[in-house]
């Protein structure tokens, strides 16, 4: 499957069938064991992407690009702490519900400020440019790609979230247990944290923070990383 397949299998898939599952899951509502662990272990990466920018104390002067924003989760809650957001998807669906998530909590859909858009085809200057568990679908070619894009949009810092190419999670994802169900229609693309970090300083970044979020079914590697001076 080349790139291009990717992003049309992820498109589709979580315009569809994809949609309805990761709104349950991302959700409030009742879900099954595993789903329940996924939305735990998110909920953890966005919650540590929160406290990384509310410690620096000024969440409220910054300008952020959520790309890959899916349901809203981080957009919202950093809207509310003041921030400019521009959240995007490439899921038509997802950015609908994201938009009535945030007229229901913020009272209006102003900020963020919500947009149907491939990642590649966004644009703009943004203080800082976050990209939450969407490298998964997408292999290293494309992931890298995508990095390079994003970095020419963070004037200074650029978070991004992967699912860390281990042994243990390579096997695991193998025998068909890295994300268990039957309606599974996206590849889970494993990537070394050395190549994103090459990435990252090919593009005039240094990695300043790391976190790593562990669940029984879900995985996330955390990289907070800021733009060279000069």
């Amino acid at each position: 499957m080349n790139a291009a397949d990717d992003k049309t299998v992820v498109k589709e898939y979580f315009n569809s069938t994809g949609f309805d599952r990761w709104q349950r899951i991302y959700g409030d509502g009742e879900v099954n064991k595993v789903q329940l662990d996924i939305r735990e272990g998110h909920q953890q990466t966005v919650d540590t992407v929160l406290g990384w920018l509310s410690a620096d104390g000024n969440l409220a002067d910054l300008s952020i690009c959520d790309a890959g924003c899916g349901l809203g989760s981080l957009s919202i809650p950093l809207a509310q702490a003041g921030a400019k957001v521009n959240a995007s998807d490439i899921s038509e669906k997802m950015v609908g519900e994201a938009k009535e998530r945030a007229e229901v909590i913020l009272g209006n859909t102003s900020n963020p400020a919500f947009s149907v858009q491939d990642l590649e085809k966004l644009s703009g200057k943004y203080h800082t440019v976050i990209c939450l568990d969407v490298l998964i679908h997408y292999p290293q070619e494309k992931a890298a790609e995508m990095i390079s894009h994003l970095s020419s949009m963070a004037e200074s810092r650029l978070i991004l979230s992967f699912a860390p190419k281990t042994f243990a999670l390579s096997l695991l994802k193998k025998i068909g247990s890295f994300f268990p169900g039957a309606s599974k229609a996206t590849r889970a693309y494993l990537h070394r944290e050395a190549d994103i970090v090459k990435i990252l300083e090919s593009n005039g970044f240094a990695v300043q923070r790391q976190g790593m979020t562990r669940t029984r079914f879900y995985f996330s590697r955390l990289l907070e990383a800021t733009r060279n001076p000069g």
